[in-house]
């Protein structure tokens, strides 16, 4: 079973299907700029939007993102990559071309609390998250009715760490299946193993609480609330085998005071989790997000 696009995500696929875009990273040197834009003039691309940064002018990483355009891109795109490489193989670069009428393919994971799932299907049913869902795995049934209500397929298998192993096989199985691009813990309270990660570098989103480190483990808002802290937050980041440490995509916080519980946190804490869930994943999608070392670079 599949998920059908919706109209919105149609119209925009349409919209754009002679756009591309190209990430780049390399050392910085003369010329990077120059040649690529030679290289989309030969190939009949015209550049539409372009980002760039360094970390240093004289010896440091240099980080490019642009969106060009082309009539008939469909036919030229494996030519285009095919060429580019001797241009990459020049600078040293570490690239990314994709083609804007290929759907990127997200899988969701989810347990039991559900504000960071109910957030991303409702920006992907009004269109502003492009992207096919095809799936959703999670460890708890609570998330059934509301992703079947979708019209997307919920898997439910369920995990501890008694049987972790087994469990990942399942899943990798299934992110094989359905040819998955990216995955978004949205709340997936479970650890992964370093085989399910290494599996998927850099595509792995995860969102939690931006106590860390100061209130590490359990009850963090409780024992925050008695600590009196004045701004909750939230971080979104790769997962990586450093539990909670991957490279950071977004964090954004929100005030409190004495007046707030420790369910007021819990509530700022959630509407603060989804937003910047929310973001990270839109970012990724758009090819804006290039890692670099244990940091990111967004574009």
């Amino acid at each position: 079973m599949m998920t059908s696009t919706n109209q919105q995500i149609q119209h925009y696929l349409t919209k754009n299907e002679d756009k591309a875009r190209l990430l780049v990273s390399c050392p910085d040197k003369p010329g990077i700029v120059s040649s690529i834009s030679t290289f989309l003039y030969e190939h009949g691309a015209n550049i539409v939007e372009s980002n760039q940064f360094t970390t240093d002018h004289e010896e440091g990483t240099f980080f490019l993102r642009i969106v060009f355009a082309s009539e008939n891109m469909k036919s030229k795109e494996e030519t285009m990559k095919a060429d580019f490489h001797a241009l990459a193989d020049q600078f040293e670069m570490t690239w990314r071309m994709t083609f804007l009428h290929e759907l990127k393919r997200t899988a969701i994971f989810v347990s039991k609390e559900l504000h960071c799932l109910r957030e991303l299907l409702y920006e992907w049913e009004s269109g502003d998250l492009v992207t096919d869902i095809p799936l959703v795995i999670s460890n708890h049934e609570s998330a059934r009715e509301i992703v079947e209500s979708f019209g997307i397929p919920f898997y439910y298998i369920p995990a501890n760490k008694e049987i972790r192993e087994e469990v990942e096989e399942k899943q990798l199985e299934l992110l094989k299946e359905y040819n998955i691009d990216l995955i978004i813990l949205a709340r997936y309270m479970q650890i992964l193993t370093p085989k399910f990660v290494d599996s998927h570098p850099s595509k792995i989103i995860n969102i939690h609480h931006s106590f860390l480190p100061a209130f590490i483990g359990a009850n963090p808002h409780k024992r925050a609330y008695k600590r009196g802290v004045k701004l909750i937050g939230a971080t979104s980041h790769y997962v990586t085998d450093d539990l909670d440490e991957g490279p950071i995509i977004e964090q954004d916080v929100i005030r409190v005071d004495h007046r707030n519980s420790v369910n007021d946190l819990k509530k700022k804490g959630r509407l603060i989790e989804r937003s910047v869930l929310n973001k990270a994943v839109k970012w990724a999608l758009e090819d804006r997000v290039i890692v670099h070392k244990n940091k990111t670079i967004v574009l």
